[in-house]
């Protein structure tokens, strides 16, 4: 005889049988899309109206919180909900306290940076809403915080989170403030001892859109790829790259700091400038320089101009080359006007190889010719003076644009610019060649390394450059930027020898889209701004002028003593 199985009233109805047979049956497919949107939308909002947030909005935020997952379902969250415009401007004023505070005990730029955020949406947001964790409950007493006694601030932690996807679901604009000294915020509210603040949420109708993070906007970080903080079974973190080069000792880095600071002037006085120029004098090479540095410019054709990326025809690579040659062209000229020599690399003038949509820009002896090629001149420059980067190649910006994306892990909409004199139908079609580019060489899930990258994607000027970089720094040299292209060759150096990025130095920051990513991740910030479009390294030109007057500076100016 067979029974019926006792289904209960209350709870879970379904059987054993019924969850084997479809073990997803519990998904809820229809809201995933959305669910995927309102997570990936998610920002962080700085920016508010002044328009009142209706009370049902507000309570579903609120309840979206409550409902957030918690150790030993001990709900520790507290919800203060302040209104009152006298204690948004008491908080606010509490936390620009301690946004100074906090920028006087970092680096300048750091500083400047975060001086820069906004915190007005203290006072601009018509709600604000305090996350306060009740721990005057013994932690031995709730399941799961005898061992993690922190447990319930995560827990808290995660309710916010609930509340912030809710809100941007609604339309609503939520910022996470903790600049507050928490004791001094938790006086303000009333909070009792045992019960912490975990911030100030800024709640109302937002008054900016970003499409991406605002510190990610800003320059202060980027998100990191997924497969590099997954790991599986056991913690598997990779060591960091080993680099073979020299980087300046730390005494001699010390030590040029030391000497500038014995000037008749200011500590930093020069901004920028006095950086680089601590970097520069901490390097082995410079103290013997023989002369005033050399403009390297590499030339090569591209195969991927056949597809309608440049305005220019492909037969100006040749024309400027020949100029270049001559003296006559915008980089000879303006490494003439800093004292630099020139020296011409013909990478491939005449010889356009892979498109990068079809085949690769260039065979793997090419490569290893022209990069071997580069670290020649590299190593024999390096002793001279600076090594100042150009390049010469109608359709190159595409090229770079295509290797930093690779390198960066970004989609082409992120690193494609306008070139020299591209129209919007042409920048389209630069964005698809990117796309296509890096589906050929990055299958989904995909990786490439920094030398393969630079040969399926770059093209005979870059893979010259490369190597300069590498000789030039293996010899203790000093290497200055010019461009993206020059300074997407640059990193790919840097990823093959990390010491790489200490001897470089950013010559300026080009209007190529790209280009401030790329620096941004070779940490470097330019000496010019200036929105060149020249190329042929004349940006890289002007800033070795300005890098030997400010050496010049530091040899001349008065020293002081110690008294």
């Amino acid at each position: 005889m067979s029974y019926r199985r006792p289904v209960p009233t209350i709870g879970d109805r379904t059987s054993a049988a019924e969850r084997a047979q479809a073990p997803d049956a519990w998904a809820l497919r229809d809201d995933l899309a959305s669910l995927e949107r309102v997570v990936a939308a998610r920002r962080d909002i700085r920016r508010f109206r002044p328009d009142p947030v209706p009370e049902d909005v507000l309570e579903a935020v609120l309840l979206a919180g409550h409902r957030g997952p918690s150790v030993g379902h001990s709900q520790p969250w507290r919800f203060v909900v302040v209104t009152e415009p006298a204690t948004r401007d008491t908080a606010a004023l509490m936390a620009d306290r301690a946004r100074l505070a906090q920028a006087s005990g970092m680096s300048e730029e750091s500083a400047r940076g975060l001086l820069d955020l906004r915190l007005e949406g203290i006072r601009e947001a018509p709600v604000g809403v305090v996350v306060a964790c009740d721990r005057r409950t013994p932690a031995a007493g709730v399941l799961g915080r005898a061992t993690f006694p922190d447990a319930d601030l995560w827990s808290c932690a995660a309710a916010i989170e609930n509340m912030w996807l809710t809100a941007r679901a609604h339309g609503l604009g939520l910022g996470w403030v903790t600049l507050f000294e928490p004791a001094e915020l938790a006086a303000l509210l009333g909070l009792p001892e045992g019960v912490e603040t975990l911030g100030w949420l800024c709640l109302g109708w937002p008054d900016e859109r970003p499409p991406e993070p605002g510190l990610e906007r800003a320059g202060w970080s980027r998100r990191v790829p997924l497969e590099q903080v997954v790991m599986r079974e056991r913690w598997t973190e990779t060591d960091a790259p080993v680099s073979h080069l020299r980087a300046p000792a730390q005494a001699d880095v010390v030590g040029a700091r030391d000497r500038a600071d014995d000037l008749l002037t200011a500590p930093g006085s020069l901004g920028v400038l006095d950086s680089v120029l601590d970097r520069v004098e901490a390097l082995p090479a410079p103290r013997d320089w023989t002369g005033r540095g050399t403009l390297v410019v590499a030339a090569a054709d591209h195969a991927v101009t056949a597809h309608g990326v440049s305005a220019f025809d492909a037969s100006v690579t040749a024309d400027v080359a020949d100029a270049t040659r001559a003296g006559t062209s915008m980089g000879a000229v303006a490494a003439r006007s800093s004292g630099l020599d020139v020296l011409l690399v013909d990478a491939g003038i005449g010889c356009a190889r892979g498109d990068l949509v079809d085949s690769d820009a260039l065979d793997a002896r090419t490569f290893e010719s022209l990069v071997a090629l580069g670290r020649e001149h590299g190593e024999r420059l390096a002793g001279t003076g600076p090594v100042a980067l150009g390049e010469i190649g109608v359709g190159n910006t595409t090229v770079a644009a295509a290797l930093a994306a690779a390198l960066l892990r970004l989609p082409a909409s992120e690193v494609v610019g306008r070139g020299s004199s591209a129209d919007t139908a042409m920048v389209e079609r630069k964005r698809s060649v990117v796309d296509r580019a890096l589906a050929r060489v990055l299958p989904e899930g995909g990786t490439l390394d920094a030398s393969e990258a630079l040969r399926r994607l770059g093209g005979g000027e870059l893979a010259v450059l490369h190597g300069v970089v590498l000789g030039a720094c293996a010899s203790g040299g000093a290497v200055v930027l010019d461009g993206l292209a020059t300074s997407v060759a640059a990193l790919a150096a840097a990823r093959v020898e990390p010491a790489v990025a200490a001897h470089l130095v950013a010559g300026q920051r080009s209007r190529e889209k790209a280009h401030a990513a790329v620096l941004r991740e070779l940490g470097l910030e330019p000496l010019l701004d200036l929105r060149i479009r020249a190329g042929e390294g004349v940006g890289a030109a002007l800033a070795t002028g300005l890098l030997h007057t400010g050496l010049d500076l530091r040899r001349g100016v008065a020293r002081t003593r110690a008294v």
